[in-house]
């Protein structure tokens, strides 16, 4: 049995500056996607490239659900001031990284 999470909840930062959230079971996959393949949303297939901005484990796909309608409800600036809490620290952060699985550096698959 994996130790990894099985559904995630995502905001990706669009080349324009808005902020795109959805929910998969796969940060990487999808984020690739989102600026390369013909499966991205049609949101962000408008605005690449896109980087991934914030992303939640979550228990489920209910919760995962739950949690994106929450956040597609925030304001703009709601979203940016949760952003700025979340890397000033001010939010509890799971122990290692969303997209762990091969470590990667980010920036490279721009």
């Amino acid at each position: 049995m994996s130790n990894t999470p099985g559904w995630w909840v995502y905001m990706m930062r669009c080349a324009d500056g808005s902020l795109y959230t959805g929910v998969t079971t796969d940060v990487l996959r999808r984020w690739l996607e989102h600026n390369d393949g013909p499966r991205g949303a049609r949101y962000t297939r408008a605005r690449r490239p896109v980087r991934p901005a914030l992303c939640v484990a979550v228990p489920s796909r209910a919760a995962a659900g739950r949690l994106e309608a929450r956040l597609k409800a925030l304001s703009r600036a709601r979203k940016e001031r949760l952003l700025q809490a979340v890397f000033a620290g001010a939010v509890a952060k799971p122990a290692g990284n969303c997209l762990t699985a091969a470590n990667l550096n980010m920036e490279s698959h721009q």
